[in-house]
């Protein structure tokens, strides 16, 4: 009987606050990090290595180690059980997971508990695709509308969604999936690039990378905006000038606004011809965000990342109060969860375009948005997945992108895999990298007292 034989956590940090990589008006100092999960079988992969499951959710340094820690309390019940009773209920696993009734206290489905359910699941995911020989979108693409509702978790949503409308959606994508998949082979799923615009980057290093965005193709780029509305200006102003009149440009607030002075802020910067402005308040302020989308039209609402379930996500589209449903493979509760909001966004007509600003990020929402695109919405029209072009050297499979469009990835499983070299080097505290930093922190510690 193949089992599922072990867990190992690695709280795995990189020091991009040292290069700004990653800074916005909320969070200037972002070390990308993940929980890094891995689940060994006693079983081997259809290629015959060992066949093992990786998963990761994403955060920005101290508190990793929290998310950790809960990770290995739900991660540690899959040890033991046989692997082709948990491959074969995907969607009853989660849901064995969530309904832990001492941990899902901690939580309800929110904050560090579902952060870590994110890797756990995720490592399953993964495991599912290398098991069965496929990438995880085809994976999930091939499944029959009945299978895949079976993996999406619709609990408290039948107000918006039904099992019977969500088989009809998905049943009604069938036949055009062969076609799509074909499209996806040939010219990729349409990204836009964040590399360009982090706050802490100089106007120079603002408009070189802008110039390099365009030569690359890109038609969609984003900025971060939200501490200084004259600087905003001037950036934005220099993006528009790159760029030109024809390519769509996005803004990003990272939530530092209240609802007026979102609304004050956008209007201020509506002359740059702006496609969206992502995050303009908190992210649980559903009837803020309804707010800002009626004052700031024709610029568009989006927001998500910090979307803490599938839940908020149902209120916001039942409110009109976006125009970008922006999911999050290491926020919500792994694909299982995001399943259920591909359905829900496709029922109400709204636009998926992922956030991916993170380490794995990336790697991850490809296949998101290609399942949505094949099997849930049946078009990329009005939608673009971010991708950031930052640690993606880090992962045996990393995503690929070319012409401003992710390359379907083939190799089994959800490109979730870390080279161990880069474990071992960036492990918190222990590895390397980090031994070497705290050994020159030292150093100049001792050199400062003299």
């Amino acid at each position: 009987m193949p089992t599922i034989t072990g867990v190992t956590i690695d709280d795995v940090r990189f020091p991009t606050s040292l290069s700004a990589d990653g800074s916005d008006a909320m969070n200037k100092d972002a070390d990308y990090s993940a929980v890094y999960v891995t689940l060994t079988t006693d079983t081997a992969a259809p290629d015959g290595s060992p066949l093992t499951g990786h998963g990761l959710t994403f955060t920005i340094g101290r508190g990793n180690d929290i998310v950790a820690v809960a990770a290995r309390q739900q991660a540690e019940t899959l040890v033991g059980r046989d692997l082709e009773e948990v491959l074969g209920d995907l969607g009853g696993v989660y849901r064995g997971l969530v309904s832990d009734s001492q941990i899902r206290w901690l939580g309800p489905e929110k904050g560090v508990v579902h952060l870590s359910l994110a890797a756990v699941m995720n490592a399953v995911w993964d495991l599912a695709g290398r098991h069965a020989g496929k990438p995880v979108w085809r994976l999930l693409a091939d499944m029959t509308p009945e299978q895949l509702v079976d993996v999406a978790d619709l609990r408290y949503l039948s107000d918006a969604l039904t099992r019977e409308e969500a088989i009809a959606l998905l049943e009604r994508q069938q036949d055009g999936k062969a076609a799509r998949i074909a499209e996806l082979e040939a010219t990729g799923y349409p990204c836009y690039t964040t590399s360009a615009g982090w706050l802490g980057y100089s106007d120079e290093k603002l408009r070189r990378l802008c110039q390099e965005a365009v030569d690359e193709g890109y038609s969609h780029i984003k900025l971060k905006v939200g501490v200084d509305l004259e600087h905003d200006k001037v950036r934005c102003q220099i993006a528009r000038d790159v760029i030109g009149p024809d390519r769509k440009l996005m803004i990003d607030a990272n939530q530092v606004w209240d609802v007026d002075q979102a609304i004050e802020w956008v209007q201020a910067l509506a002359e740059f011809d702006l496609t969206w402005i992502e995050e303009p308040t908190s992210p649980d302020d559903v009837l803020g965000h309804a707010a800002i989308r009626k004052a700031v039209a024709p610029i568009g609402v989006a927001t998500g990342e910090h979307g803490h379930n599938r839940v908020m996500f149902k209120q916001f589209l039942q409110a009109g109060a976006i125009d970008y449903c922006q999911v999050d493979t290491g926020r919500l509760g792994s694909l299982n969860e995001i399943v259920a909001v591909l359905l829900l966004a496709a029922k109400f007509g709204v636009p998926v375009c992922p956030h991916a600003g993170g380490v794995g990020l990336c790697e991850m929402v490809q296949h998101v948005s290609m399942l949505d695109f094949v099997a849930i919405s049946g078009t990329h029209e009005g939608r673009v997945a971010e991708y950031v072009d930052h640690l993606h050297e880090h992962f045996t499979d990393p995503c690929i992108v070319k012409d401003a469009g992710y390359v379907p990835p083939t190799a089994p499983g959800y490109s979730t895999q870390m080279h161990p070299s880069s474990v071992a080097d960036y492990r918190f505290p222990e590895g390397a990298y980090w031994r070497e930093r705290h050994a020159d922190a030292v150093v100049a510690a001792r050199t400062a007292a003299g």
